[in-house]
């Protein structure tokens, strides 16, 4: 499956992904908003391989893409939406992007192909995405995205020794579709 903006390609990730995955998953920018420290091989690669079995789901219910400049077909970040068990009316998007990506407005491409994915292929009737409070970028996107603010888990997540709340964010198809209209 491949989904494209003017600037950006959404593809399926292929095994060679990983160094890619690695260098930017590795950065201190990026680790600031995620629980574990450093990143080995190993670990990339399995991270790789967990999207790549996905890929083979019949029927598939959960997608992970690698998201890559268009021009360079270079692996800048990657994005998926992801429903519970195949049969569910709702799934949680993401994305994440390497940190000198940051401030192109990369995110709202990715995530208004997630939403038309996720509302006219999968006829979802809900999406969500959760957040750290503090992901400042995060939540601008889904605001950006017209999702509506519906909760937040107090200190929920620890990272470093440091507790955080988490912020979930959700659009439902009615509200997609007159935003598109």
């Amino acid at each position: 499956m491949l989904f494209q903006t003017d600037r950006l390609l959404l593809r399926e990730f292929r095994e060679a992904d990983w160094p890619a995955v690695l260098a930017y998953q590795s950065t201190p920018a990026y680790q600031r908003f995620y629980p574990e420290v450093g990143r080995t091989e190993a670990e990339a690669r399995a991270f790789v391989n967990r999207f790549l079995l996905w890929q083979q789901e019949k029927p598939q219910w959960r997608y992970q893409w690698a998201v890559a400049l268009r021009r360079q077909d270079t692996l800048i970040g990657n994005c998926g939406i992801r429903k519970s068990h195949p049969d569910a009316p709702e799934a949680e998007i993401g994305c994440e992007l390497a940190p000198e990506h940051w401030g192109r407005n990369y995110p709202v491409e990715m995530g208004h192909l997630l939403l038309r994915f996720g509302f006219t292929e999968l006829g979802l009737h809900r999406i969500y995405a959760q957040c750290l409070a503090e992901n400042r970028g995060a939540v601008s996107l889904a605001l950006t995205l017209g999702m509506s603010q519906e909760g937040r888990l107090r200190e929920n997540v620890s990272i470093r020794g440091r507790w955080h709340d988490t912020l979930i964010y959700s659009i439902l198809e009615q509200e997609w579709k007159a935003k598109v209209e």
